[in-house]
């Protein structure tokens, strides 16, 4: 009764390619980065750049979504932006999220 499952256990399988596997996980691979990898570090690239272009005047939301305007560059990492009339503190590059662009002032 089992004599017929252990013979067709011992049948070889079908004759691929040995590099099929290979070439399935490179395919993948290249669909994630064009799909997320590459436009992560585009976006990235982007803020980073923004960041190195901050300069005094500029209209900033931070990552607590706090709107503030840039006063005074103290150093590259460091900014004294006022919050509110007379109020100002000290943020760092981390903690601001983007630039308010003309759009979102009006």
């Amino acid at each position: 009764m089992f004599n017929s499952i252990a013979y067709a256990a011992d049948a070889p399988a079908g004759q691929g390619s040995p590099f099929a596997p290979l070439l399935m996980m490179v395919v993948i691979f290249g669909i994630f980065y064009f799909l997320l990898i590459r436009p992560q570090q585009k976006k990235q690239k982007e803020h980073v750049n923004m960041l190195n272009a901050i300069k005094a005047g500029d209209e900033l939301i931070t990552g607590g979504g706090i709107y503030c305007k840039v006063t005074k560059v103290l150093d590259n990492n460091t900014f004294l932006v006022e919050i509110a009339d007379g109020v100002t503190v000290k943020l760092t590059k981390n903690g601001i999220a983007q630039k308010v662009t003309e759009q979102e002032k009006k």
